[in-house]
């Protein structure tokens, strides 16, 4: 068991699945996502970014497995993001550490860091709610509801609360507000995006960048896009092994966690002689399985 605690959150990882639990004063998208078990077989990599005062405990995943990274397009902002955790320069030691384990465990696992075809992580709880700019948006898993508020346009607050189900959305888009450019979260329905700008669209909230919290409605755009057709979940999955089960590995479990272990030291060795994995890569890789016998 690897862990690390900091007034940013606290990090775990059983060889199984990292556990990832905000600190109290993280951003409001961390808070509102709440605590995130990611699986190994959805992580791409990890890292430690040393800094003058400390560091980052980095987190990549691979690409498509989580619906907030998918739907926030790469735009969500350092401090905003669930899968970076800021080290103590006390702690830089035990994040070090921590990064040796996840990523002896994914050497071990042969967990490729190629891009996935389904979501690996459950997403946002529901129901969920999130905005502030002219309104605010939520989700119950059928119905998307915006209200406006004072800030809206004529245009919206004339015509109400704007409620429609799963099956009248198309696709969802959100964006921050950066720099000058005001932002939005926008859903479309089968006909066709609106061409009025988002302040005047009622499948839309206008975000004008005002707090932290209006990036909540990323959560709500995440839950939408993880339900609309064609989208795999977790719940998804094929039963049987699972689909990072190894060739070379008997379709039979194994009769002991030893028997397991000493089956890992010779697929390691034999990739090693294959040319696989380098030298050290190698060495790094057997004492781990050492050490977990």
């Amino acid at each position: 068991m690897a862990e690390i605690i900091q007034r940013d959150g606290t990090w775990t990882f059983d060889g199984d699945t990292v556990r990832i639990v905000p600190g109290g004063k993280a951003h409001p998208v961390r808070q509102e996502l709440g605590e995130i078990a990611v699986p190994l077989e959805a992580v791409g990599g990890v890292s430690f970014e040393p800094e003058r005062k400390g560091g980052r405990l980095r987190l990549r995943l691979r690409g498509g497995a989580c619906p907030v990274l998918r739907a926030a397009d790469g735009r969500l902002k350092e401090d905003a993001d669930p899968y970076a955790l800021t080290v103590e320069k006390s702690r830089t030691g035990v994040a070090e550490y921590f990064v040796e384990e996840v990523r002896n465990a994914l050497l071990i696992e042969q967990v490729p860091e190629g891009p996935v075809d389904r979501f690996l992580l459950p997403g946002p709880a529901l129901p969920v709610s999130g905005g502030g700019g002219d309104g605010t948006a939520s989700f119950d898993g059928e119905t998307v509801r915006l209200t406006w508020n004072w800030k809206a346009e004529e245009s919206k607050t004339s015509a109400g609360p704007s409620s429609f189900p799963l099956s009248r959305i198309a696709g969802v888009r959100w964006l921050p507000s950066i720099g000058l450019e005001y932002g939005y979260l926008r859903f479309e329905p089968p006909e066709g995006p609106s061409s009025a700008p988002p302040k005047h669209d009622v499948y839309s909230l206008a975000l004008w960048g005002l707090s932290k919290k209006e990036y909540t409605a990323l959560l709500v755009a995440a839950a939408v896009l993880m339900r609309l057709p064609g989208a795999r979940t977790p719940l998804d999955a094929p039963e049987g092994p699972p689909a990072l089960a190894k060739a070379a590995e008997p379709a039979a479990p194994p009769a002991s966690d030893h028997d397991a272990l000493l089956r890992r030291l010779r697929e390691l060795g034999e990739l090693h002689r294959a040319g696989v994995l380098t030298d050290e890569e190698f060495s790094t890789a057997k004492q781990a399985v050492l050490r977990s016998m």
